[in-house]
């Protein structure tokens, strides 16, 4: 019986035990009164008697109060004795709970990092490979292989959301945003893999011309849904064709309504699959592939996203016929203010007449290679050390404009050479800038870099234009004479 039902008897025994013994004192007394009627005085002229009687009643009901309150502490007693086993064993469920999703966290972290280290050197190859002289064939193949790793990248990133989302813990960043621009390249990667499955695969914008303004949103939760339901799209077709429609015919004075369509011809729901994923949608169910046929794991999250943009995820479908998800979201539309910034090539060699010396702490040799290769470019000249304790030696024997610091390292970590550097005397005279780059990017590795006094964080792998924006910000503003 559990605690409810045991209270609920309980509750039902008091009640019971009180109104039998009410109901034995009123008839006591109606019993007396109606002898009394009949008999005259009785009760005065046989007092000893009805005095007896009336102790014998009281000694009775004394009894039956106390076999009943001992029955109820038992009870009671019974009762606490359940609420708290069953405390108990719901503290640790919580406790296990909260250790697999723990585990879940550094297990997912963990993963995050080992995939963003050497796609950091693939992606840094890729960029080098685009500077030297490549035929037709080989320029068509190299971007398969960057789109393809910027998909990967987004998927890593995907999965680090998604658990993220789960926990309710993921805010929107609006800002301007060129769908056509920003989204083509997203299409592209999914335009290979749809010919890998010998699959048609179109995509287009309505209405297909340029706009004079631009939409504030948050690109990235936008991606992440379309990543969704087109990874979908691909994985339940299987002959046919995915369409991807963003239109932006709908405006109404400063505001756009852009509607997304994934549409495919794979297989498809019936009606009742399609109602329990509605009803999954609606009470915050989670739904596996195993039951929904043409749903995908990541609906679920696609759903939340949207509902946190403030649109509402649409499902239209027939079995064996294929499927259509789509969404719409209010914008704001902001004036075009995209300017095509002039940056020369060699940004730091055009400021400075002497080299611009950045020490770089990073274990991985291949994402040495990468790193010198980006900052060459930039005009910088590289030293490099493999660990935290490398680092700090050489900048107490060097002068350096710059330090580029790993995080996780061998010997002693980016965090402890950054309180190190921090207390030595050169940093005291010349405040040399220290940035963070890690392919461990979590908000606690940026909140921990902050507190040791890291100036700012690169994620792995390193995208150039940020890079760019970094060696801007830093380096000195005075051009030399």
């Amino acid at each position: 019986m559990s605690p409810q039902q045991s209270i609920k008897s309980f509750k039902t025994r008091l009640v019971m035990s009180f109104c039998t013994i009410i109901f034995m004192i009123t008839a006591i007394f109606i019993g007396y009164y109606y002898v009394d009627k009949i008999e005259g005085n009785l009760f005065f002229d046989n007092v000893y008697v009805n005095f007896s009687t009336i102790i014998l009643i009281v000694i009775a009901v004394s009894i039956l109060i106390n076999f009943l309150a001992e029955q109820l502490i038992r009870d009671l007693r019974a009762i606490h004795l359940k609420i708290k086993t069953q405390t108990k064993y719901l503290e640790e469920a919580l406790e296990a709970s909260e250790k697999d999703a723990d585990n879940k966290a550094v297990y997912i972290a963990n993963m995050s990092h080992e995939i963003r280290t050497p796609l950091t050197a693939v992606m840094g190859m890729i960029n080098m490979l685009k500077d030297t002289e490549l035929d037709v064939d080989q320029r068509v193949q190299l971007e398969i292989a960057e789109y393809s790793s910027e998909h990967l990248m987004q998927l890593v990133n995907m999965i680090i959301d998604n658990s993220k989302v789960e926990k309710g813990e993921v805010a929107l960043n609006i800002a301007a945003m060129d769908l056509k621009s920003d989204l083509t390249k997203l299409f592209k990667v999914f335009e290979y893999q749809a010919w890998d499955k010998r699959l048609e695969f179109e995509f287009k914008f309505l209405p297909d011309k340029d706009y004079k303004f631009l939409l504030l949103g948050d690109i990235t939760r936008i991606q992440q849904v379309l990543i969704n339901l087109i990874n979908n799209a691909i994985k339940f077709t299987n002959s046919g064709k995915i369409s991807i429609t963003v239109d932006q015919t709908v405006a109404h004075n400063d505001e756009q309504i852009v509607t997304f369509y994934v549409k495919d011809t794979g297989v498809g729901m019936r009606r009742d699959e399609l109602e329990r994923i509605f009803n999954a949608f609606n009470y915050g169910k989670s739904f596996t592939t195993q039951h929904y046929r043409g749903a995908g794991i990541g609906l679920g999250i696609a759903n939340q996203l949207v509902k946190m943009m403030g649109g509402e995820l649409k499902i239209e479908t027939k079995e064996n016929e294929g499927s259509i998800f789509y969404f719409s979201l209010q914008l704001k539309k902001t004036l075009n203010l995209k300017v095509e910034e002039i940056v020369p090539k060699n940004l730091l060699l055009n400021k400075f007449d002497n080299k611009f010396n950045i020490l770089v702490a990073e274990d991985n040799q291949m994402n040495q290679k990468v790193i010198k290769f980006l900052l060459e470019q930039q005009g910088a000249e590289c030293t490099f050390a493999k660990n935290g304790l490398e680092a700090v030696k050489l900048f107490d024997v060097l002068d350096f404009d710059m330090v580029f610091m790993d995080i996780y390292m061998p010997e002693m970590t980016g965090y402890e050479a950054t309180k190190l550097i921090k207390e030595s005397k050169r940093y005291a005279e010349n405040k040399t800038p220290i940035i963070a780059v890690s392919a461990s990017a979590f908000e606690e590795d940026i909140a921990n870099a902050k507190l040791v006094g890291i100036d700012d964080f690169l994620a792995k792998p390193i995208e150039v234009q940020k890079l760019k924006d970094l060696l801007i910000k830093y380096t000195p503003k005075k051009m030399p004479e």
